[in-house]
């Protein structure tokens, strides 16, 4: 990478970090502190908590991802910052469930995962561009890790009403990087050739497409159900940092030569096949056995398999979108939001009415309808494509 490329890169992943670190930051406690809020005795409602963010930026993406288009990337992504930084300070100072919600709302409305990652298709070159979307799948997993990791340390010392005003600081950190330190925009001199229903339709964009629903949607559903199989496993949220810290450090230690050879050898299909097998087999050990070494052994296959998926995902699509990167990447943020708000809103449900073995029986069944779906995937195209 050249050095105005690599400066782009680590800016713009600097923000997706900064700003989903803030996210995933109340992932692990939330469920368990909402017991306490009015309302929160309702699975539903908690579950529709933490799932409307995504439903907010469902529909937000693409229309965003548009406004970049026409007005430049810098003040979009600045705006929807300034809303997710709203959101988390009104979040932050109501100690209701309703409220939370409506922070959360807000915070969806800023919905510029698109326009950043179309910022960084502006910025870097055909031939480094994998490497650059690389990177920003890779912050994102290492910070969902960190996340597990300080979520309940942080709300022992600070309480989630804190949690919500370390989300606005960060969020006021990435606005500082979108506006001084990623480099100027440079346009492209390639012409968008597709039309919308040719990229939504794309039969390897809408794989991913569906990929990233069942990631999220999975992800979310088994955060709002796991800390409380963890504390009736006699391991207090105070301590659940104790079993995700040494499965993350050693979750990053088998994803990165996973996928490096994955690369080395171009070789993409097996390395995400194994992905999704073991976040499947995780969610059934997790609704099959509720010892504490069983939960545990679980929670660092599907570290394993979240890290590879969310780092590579991005980078696939970014490949595969022959030019038409912004509507791809609008659409597949998108699928990846309503993901989250289906997760949040199904798994309450099913949290409210089937117990917690019923939650991970359904992820491992949409999981497996990913598996399914995934087995006909091609390997990559021999050439990144142009830029739009």
């Amino acid at each position: 990478m050249e050095k105005t490329e690599l400066r782009a890169s680590l800016a713009l992943a600097g923000i997706f970090a900064l700003r989903m670190l803030g996210l995933f930051l109340i992932l692990p406690v939330f469920s368990m502190h909402a017991k306490g809020l009015p309302g929160g005795d309702q699975a539903l409602l908690v579950g529709l908590a933490l799932g409307v963010y995504g439903l907010v930026q469902a529909c937000l993406h693409i229309p965003l991802g548009m406004l970049s288009d026409k007005y430049g990337r810098r003040p979009v992504v600045v705006v929807g910052l300034l809303l997710f930084v709203l959101g988390a300070v009104i979040a932050g100072s109501h100690d209701d469930l309703m409220w939370v919600i409506v922070g959360r709302a807000i915070q969806g409305a800023g919905a510029v995962s698109a326009a950043v990652t179309a910022w960084l298709a502006d910025l870097t070159k055909e031939e480094t561009r994998t490497r650059a979307m690389a990177m920003v799948g890779g912050s994102i997993a290492l910070t969902f890790a960190i996340s597990l990791v300080l979520a309940s340390p942080l709300h022992e010392s600070i309480g989630l009403d804190g949690m919500f005003y370390l989300m606005a600081v960060l969020g006021v950190g990435a606005i500082l990087l979108a506006l001084f330190v990623v480099p100027q925009q440079e346009k492209s001199n390639t012409p968008f050739t597709a039309k919308f229903s040719d990229v939504f339709l794309n039969t390897d964009l809408l794989r991913l497409n569906f990929g990233v629903f069942a990631l999220h949607a999975a992800q979310i559903a088994l955060f709002l159900t796991l800390p409380r199989l963890l504390v009736k496993a006699d391991l207090p949220l105070v301590s659940h940092w104790h079993l995700y810290l040494p499965a993350v450090l050693i979750s990053f230690a088998c994803m990165a030569p996973i996928i490096m050879m994955s690369e080395r050898r171009k070789r993409i299909k097996p390395a995400f096949i194994f992905g999704i097998l073991s976040m499947m087999v995780a969610q059934l050990i997790i609704a099959s056995f509720d010892t504490l070494p069983a939960l545990a052994t679980a929670v660092l296959i599907y570290f394993i398999g979240f890290n590879i998926l969310e780092a590579m995902q991005p980078s696939l699509v970014s490949r595969w979108a022959s030019h038409a990167k912004g509507t791809a990447l609008g659409i597949y943020n998108t699928t990846q939001s309503i993901g989250l708000f289906i997760g949040g809103l199904g798994g309450g449900w099913l949290l409210q009415w089937g117990g917690e073995s019923s939650v991970f029986y359904a992820c491992a069944a949409l999981i497996f309808a990913w598996l399914i779906i995934a087995l006909s995937m091609r390997e990559l195209p021999p050439k990144v494509s142009s830029p739009t």
